[in-house]
Parts: structure tokens; sequence; C-alpha cells
């Protein structure tokens, strides 16, 4: 079983890679569960969700203790670094968090950064997606294009397809 809990600020994607994950545990054939959680801002306010990736039935949908914890802000950082279970893994973008993490098990990917750098400034969360796919082995390259194909839809939207598919080559790669 796999619980992952990604949070950050509104508008930088958090739901939708959170959905994103969940859809490839359903294209594996997984029990999975997503339940996600905003502030009334919505954009700029705090957002977060939980996504749990089993072979087992799911007891309950909320993720206490993740096994692996995406921050994409300090805040997020701040409020659920003491919850990541022992073995657990904190994958932090770095070019938006300046303190230090304390978990053993942190990865520090520049996300914003790279996203910038590439010309896809609103896309670091699947940059931060592809980095924590490929280390935690979540599933492989086919799958991910084959779940990005229908989470994409096909009407006028080729471009966002292709720039997603990009970010995730990118953080995948780094």
């Amino acid at each position: 079983m796999r619980r992952i809990l990604l949070a950050g600020f509104g508008g930088q994607g958090i739901l939708f890679a959170g959905k994103f994950l969940a859809y490839i545990g359903m294209a594996q054939g997984k029990e999975v569960s997503w339940l996600p959680s905003y502030g009334p801002e919505m954009r700029g306010g705090t957002a977060n969700c939980g996504v749990i990736i089993s072979e087992e039935p799911i007891g309950s949908p909320i993720v206490s203790e993740p096994d692996i914890l995406i921050c994409m802000n300090q805040p997020s950082l701040d409020k659920f670094a003491s919850a990541l279970s022992g073995e657990g893994v904190l994958f932090l973008d770095n070019s938006i968090i300046e303190r230090k993490a304390e978990a053993l098990n942190a990865r520090c990917i520049p996300a914003t950064r790279l996203a910038s750098d590439n010309g896809m400034s609103r896309l670091a969360n699947m940059i931060m997606l592809g980095k924590v796919i490929a280390e935690c082995a979540l599933c492989d390259r086919a799958v991910v294009g084959e779940t990005m194909r229908k989470a994409v839809p096909d009407a006028g939207k080729a471009d966002l397809l292709r720039l997603n598919l990009r970010a995730i080559d990118i953080g995948w790669e780094y």
C-alpha cells in the first residue's frame, strides 16, 4: 500500500496531481482513493490531497501517516512533515522552500525553477510527479503516457498533453 500526501498552494495543481496518481493506480488495476482538501480561497489558499494506492480494499481514504509526502511550499512542509512515516520519503520543491528538511529520506527537487526554465511555469506539479513516480517506482513510463492521454481530454488540448508529458519527463530524469 502506498499512502501519498500532496500539499501546496491552490493554483499549483495539487489536486490534479493527486488525481493523476489515483488514475495511475486504477490503470494498474489497483484499489485507489483520492481525498482533496482546500481552503476557501482556491487560488493562493491551501490545498492538499491524500491518495492511497493498494492491492487490497481501502478502509479509509484519510492519509494521516504518508509513505510519500510531496510539499510544494513552506507552509505545507511546516504542517505535514511531522506526519511522515518513519520510512517515508519527503519530496519538496526547494526552489520555493528555503528551510532544510529534517526528514532522513528528503529529496529536494527545484520543480518551480525547472518549470520556469523550460517555459512551462504552471507545470511544476507534473515535474515533481515525474520525480516521485520514477524514484518510488509507482509505474513505468508507458503507464504514465496512457494515463495522461486519458486524463487530458483530446478536444483541442494536444499541446497540453504534450507539455504535461514533457514536464513528467523532466522530473523523471532529474
